[in-house]
């Protein structure tokens, strides 16, 4: 069984015991968080039916806050001395999905 879930702007595959990495979230870790559900399948059947889906339930558990590699950002136009190197690295949260009923 597997869900497709949103946060944070996009949506990812999960299946009970996946480790995902999305957007940081205001969680403490160790804390449970429920996500939305945008498609569910269970073997060979498929709901998408906003109804049935919302009784359906994906919990994950927060294990912790970290940052990611630094992205560098460079903006750079020919023959005009323009030249500008800046970077960030994002925040992110790191999952575990404990649980998909549905």
């Amino acid at each position: 069984m597997y869900a497709v879930v949103k946060t944070g702007g996009k949506q990812y595959r999960v299946a009970e015991g996946d480790v995902l990495n999305v957007e940081k979230l205001d969680v403490e870790p160790g804390k449970n968080v429920d996500l939305d559900v945008l498609l569910l399948s269970s073997d060979d059947k498929i709901v998408t039916d906003p109804d049935a889906l919302s009784k359906a339930k994906v919990t994950a558990k927060v294990v912790e806050h970290f940052k990611d590699k630094k992205v560098i950002i460079f903006k750079f136009k020919k023959r005009k001395g323009y030249r500008r190197k800046r970077g960030h690295r994002q925040n992110l949260t790191r999952l575990e999905i404990v649980k998909v009923s549905g």
